[in-house]
């Protein structure tokens, strides 16, 4: 972590997090289970991080910003494949036992040790130029539904579509590669309710009555996902006069968008009044998260984000690394909802749902 500042527990976890809060979701071995022998799950999971290899050794390879970059993204793809091979044979192996962040944090720590800082920047660059030229067309589309329940619902749906492009995927990654990917197709091709976790009734209900005074948002992806889906979802937010919070990722981590990508996204966004397509953004605030990965652990965010989000009523987590895979079961003081389509699986098998199936979990807090 390089984050400028020291870190802090996120302000309105459940207390006391000690004892209540764990980042991942699916628990990967229990107490009862050898040390030195690795689980069935744990076997799976450095699979699938195996699998993801070639992807992030070709994205490395391309990286113009690194001097050799060929020869040290093959570096990369040897020493992460060897640490993943010692986890097999020895779970406490490089700081043990593996769960999701521990297999992210490695592959990170192996790419930024060789000079690659952000392997992903040119497609997300690509990514976040082409949905910006959409965002107008998407935003007409919400505003033309008058019924508020239709229009929660379609902006819901688009947070899902925008959700797909993710090169963390190794199955995404490869459909990207071929025909890059279509928002509004992808808006119509989701999987029909119910979802495999179906709040989005209650959450509609809750709506209805205006009720959030401030929400913070922790975003995942560049393009689609940030521009096609969160955008348009918090500028509905501050358009019912909620102040919103976007928090991004302090450093690049796969196609994930940083805290200055997002800046200057919104700059780009906005017109010269400040506004975002009519909306006032006066009450739009993004903070650094002080997070390095594509899944997060509350009891470590930044001081800013702490403090912006600390008289919050609504906390959303959104995209599989933040919102299923980490955060799932965390408990709030205030509204929570979990928003993340489910791209690996195992993440699927866990669930009892469908690959590209759905979550959407909302809790509510009754004050």
């Amino acid at each position: 972590m390089e984050s400028a500042s020291e870190l802090v527990a996120f302000p309105l976890l459940t207390t006391p997090i000690e004892s209540n809060y764990r980042a991942c979701t699916i628990p990967y071995r229990f107490p009862s289970d050898n040390p030195r022998k690795p689980t069935p799950t744990e076997i799976a999971w450095i699979d699938l991080f195996l699998n993801s290899i070639p992807s992030f050794k070709k994205r490395a390879e391309s990286d113009a910003s690194v001097n050799d970059a060929p020869a040290k993204a093959e570096t990369f793809a040897q020493r992460y494949s060897e640490i993943l091979e010692d986890l097999k044979k020895d779970p406490e192996s490089h700081g043990g036992p593996p769960d999701c962040i521990l297999l992210c944090r490695l592959r990170e720590q192996v790419l930024r040790e060789l000079g690659f800082r952000d392997i992903f920047k040119k497609v997300k660059d690509e990514e976040n130029a082409k949905a910006i030229t959409l965002f107008e067309n998407v935003v007409d589309l919400n505003d033309a539904i008058e019924d508020e329940g239709k229009r929660v619902e379609n902006l819901v749906r688009g947070i899902f579509a925008g959700n797909i492009f993710d090169l963390g995927s190794a199955q995404l990654a490869e459909v990207f590669s071929k025909d890059g990917m279509s928002f509004l197709a992808s808006c119509q091709n989701l999987v029909p309710r119910p979802w495999v976790i179906d709040d989005l009734d209650t959450f509609k209900l809750k709506w209805s009555k205006n009720p959030w005074k401030k929400a913070v948002i922790f975003v995942d992806n560049s393009g689609a996902d940030v521009i096609l889906g969160i955008l348009p979802f918090a500028r509905e937010l501050l358009r019912r006069g909620t102040q919103v919070v976007l928090a991004a990722n302090d450093m690049p981590s796969i196609n994930d968008v940083t805290y200055p990508e997002l800046i200057e996204i919104l700059a780009k966004l906005k017109d010269n009044h400040g506004k975002l397509k009519g909306v006032d953004t006066t009450n739009l605030f993004i903070a650094n998260s002080g997070n390095d990965l594509p899944v997060i652990d509350l009891a470590s965010v930044s001081q800013e984000l702490a403090y912006l989000a600390s008289d919050a009523d609504l906390v959303v987590l959104e995209g599989m690394g933040r919102g299923i895979e980490t955060n799932l079961y965390a408990q709030f003081k205030c509204d929570s909802l979990k928003i993340g389509m489910v791209k690996h699986p195992e993440v699927a098998q866990f669930l009892g749902g469908r690959l590209y199936d759905c979550v959407f979990k909302y809790n509510e807090v009754l004050s």
